[in-house]
């Protein structure tokens, strides 16, 4: 069974940087897009970035532009989030997920397939 796991999330101040990775195994990865999402406690879950299966023309939420970067290396299987200058408003579950086959950076949750287990990223003021 395929799965996609997270890590790299934890506690940061306000300002501070962290890098979140997901890794893909026993699923085909590189045709694929790939997004991260959001979840903050009594919120429902959110969009905050997605990169085509190709690279190409990458998709943010507003919230996060100019802070966070997503990237992908098809090599490892791995997709990358970036956050820089981070807000205790970022503090949430972030996940990664799987989207549509040869996609573009949809924010809709409903064209991502394949979840990983989430990791926590709390930032304090």
């Amino acid at each position: 069974q395929g799965q996609l796991v997270e890590s790299g999330g934890g506690l940061v101040q306000a300002g501070g940087s962290l890098r979140l990775s997901c890794a893909a195994s026993g699923l085909t990865f590189s045709s694929y897009a790939m997004g991260w999402f959001r979840q903050a406690p009594a919120k429902e879950r959110e969009f905050v970035a997605a990169i085509p299966w190709s690279g190409g023309r990458i998709s943010y939420a507003d919230s996060v532009k100019g802070r966070f970067t997503i990237s992908r290396d098809n090599v490892k299987n791995t997709v990358y989030l970036q956050m820089n200058n981070l807000k205790p408003e970022d503090t949430a579950v972030y996940y990664c997920a799987r989207g549509p086959l040869r996609g573009g950076g949809s924010s809709r949750l409903a064209e991502y397939g394949y979840w990983g287990q989430g990791t926590q990223v709390t930032v304090s003021s």
